[in-house]
């Protein structure tokens, strides 16, 4: 051992000058390298969508119910100007539970005007409500109304993801692929709608709730797919502010590898 170099024992001696200066550089090298981490991992951070969940607000409704496939409620915005609201259960939970009663009651309730109360969900031009108390939903008696048909607007191939609206629409951050996966198929096996996100192209992004070849609610069929790149074919109907692709379940494609962007094309 060279007689210069230091020798540093902490419980007896003072920290020799070289070893204060090896010190003092190796912290000031590893502040330097955290504040780079911290500002790498904030930058390439995706920020958190502007979705509401009006988990501790009320709000009351009233519009047209009926189904096209999935439970909506049919609400006029401004003159000759409506608005589909998909109704969904509390939790992991489709609507149903919520009308059946009522439908005992009343019988089909298509056509006919509901008002309910329930917690709303709205992100990206697109509303839902939880209804949590089938008490908050009852008939306003009237003419019942006739829902004017879907729009068929073609067939389409879509590029995009499975995933729960719910969660999607402001639940849930985020509210797709992997990491949200398990939670979007507790939620579509519950009876929630799944919706189809993909994007035009210009990269907006674009929604479509999806339904068997005949137009009828799907929600086990899909579960595998869920959450996972995927394409799909099928006929593109539009109902008020909704897109509505019916689709040939065994059809469906799980792209292997994840694109940033979703492709619609007729």
């Amino acid at each position: 051992m060279d007689p210069k170099d230091e020798f540093y024992v902490g419980y007896a001696h003072q920290m020799g000058k070289k070893t204060k200066k090896t010190i003092l550089g190796f912290l000031t090298i590893v502040f330097i390298l955290v504040v780079v981490a911290v500002f790498l991992f904030s930058f390439y951070q995706k920020p958190f969508p502007n979705s509401t969940f009006e988990l501790n607000r009320t709000s009351q409704l009233q519009g047209v119910y009926h189904e096209s496939p999935y439970p909506m409620l049919r609400v006029q915005i401004a003159e000759n100007s409506y608005k589909n609201i998909l109704l969904l259960g509390f939790g992991k939970s489709s609507v149903n539970p919520y009308l059946n009663n009522l439908m005992h009651e009343q019988g089909n309730l298509n056509g006919k005007t509901l008002s309910l109360e329930g917690n709303l969900i709205y992100y990206n031009g697109k509303t839902l409500i939880q209804i949590t108390d089938e008490e908050k939903v009852s008939v306003v008696e009237g003419t019942k109304q006739n829902i004017s048909e879907n729009i068929i607007l073609g067939k389409m191939e879509l590029k995009g993801e499975i995933i729960d609206p719910k969660c999607y629409f402001g639940v849930m951050k985020p509210g797709i692929g992997k990491i949200h996966r398990s939670c979007a198929v507790r939620c579509i096996s519950g009876g929630i709608p799944p919706v189809f996100l993909t994007a035009d192209n210009e990269g907006v992004n674009q929604y479509f709730l999806l339904t068997d070849k005949q137009g009828k609610p799907i929600h086990q069929e899909v579960l595998a797919y869920v959450g996972k790149p995927a394409s799909i074919t099928g006929i593109v109907e539009k109902s008020e502010d909704w897109h509505i692709i019916k689709i040939d379940i065994d059809k469906i494609k799980v792209n292997r590898k994840t694109s940033k962007v979703y492709s619609l094309s007729e």
